[in-house]
């Protein structure tokens, strides 16, 4: 098994290829180990599906839950693991910078920090003070031998103003980050403008309702990475409550008529979990 500073070197270089990849966002060892097994180079968690999987609604996991959660889901593959960090699970730039040195000693190669403040009346961050926190967990980052994805949340906040968005992309270019993340763009329009804007990787969220480019079409605009988020969650979650519903609706049990044989599933998990 790789180390996990061999697994953020790996991490780095898959950014940094003439076309994009996409890293599909597992909710637990199971479906961690599904993905690689159907050959995904690198994962990464989302804090919304494990939220999920927990009852609860995202953003209510606290810190402790969501490093154990991340170690859980490094230790169980052999390919770099991208931890979903939130704003960092606090304001202060040291908490966002101590969130980072958790996610790397939990196992992960890279992880990412959000401009979003989880507050209603002031959703995102004013622009300088989110610079500050970037720079924070950027040198925790380089102490630490890994991949800082920096956020910038406005799209999923309804906040739609491309200009602000660049600015405050390039401002944590400057502060550090060697991913930058704009969740919510649709267009090419949109994404080919924040690409050319940048001189750092770029990963664009898929998996949005409005949003149907295709990975080549993605890797054409010059995007280095795909994520979806909690969208592979969002459907099993679906699949499931579709079941529930027919067998409370109609009695009917046709919804098994779908689902991965026993036997598929065993022979998937039937190897030992990697050993650190």
């Amino acid at each position: 098994m790789q180390s996990r500073l061999e697994k953020t070197h790996t991490f780095y270089n898959l950014h940094h290829r003439d076309h994009a990849f996409i890293i599909p966002n597992p909710w637990d060892a199971g479906t961690a180990r599904l993905l690689v097994n159907l050959g995904f180079q690198a994962l990464a968690t989302t804090s919304g599906g494990y939220a999920f999987s927990l009852g609860k609604r995202d953003g209510a996991v606290d810190r402790d839950v969501m490093i154990a959660h991340v170690s859980a889901i490094a230790s169980s593959v052999d390919v770099p693991v991208s931890a979903d960090l939130l704003n960092g699970f606090g304001d202060a730039p040291k908490t966002a910078a101590q969130t980072i040195e958790l996610a790397a000693e939990a196992g992960a190669a890279g992880g990412s920090i959000e401009d979003a403040t989880g507050r209603d009346d002031e959703p995102i961050y004013e622009r300088a003070f989110a610079a500050e926190r970037v720079r924070a967990a950027a040198d925790a980052a380089r102490r630490h031998r890994f991949v800082l994805t920096a956020r910038a949340e406005n799209y999923l906040y309804r906040r739609t103003d491309l200009k602000d968005t660049i600015a405050r992309l390039q401002a944590y270019q400057e502060g550090g980050a060697d991913v930058l993340y704009a969740p919510g763009l649709r267009t090419a329009e949109e994404i080919r403008e924040v690409v050319r804007s940048v001189d750092r990787p770029v990963n664009v969220l898929a998996g949005l309702p409005g949003m149907n480019l295709d990975l080549a079409t993605l890797s054409s605009l010059g995007v280095k990475r795909v994520s979806v988020g909690s969208a592979l969650a969002r459907t099993a979650l679906a699949a499931f409550i579709n079941g529930a519903n027919e067998m409370r609706s109609h009695g009917t049990f046709r919804f098994a008529d779908s689902a991965v044989p026993s036997a598929e599933l065993n022979a998937q998990f039937e190897s030992k979990l990697p050993q650190a």
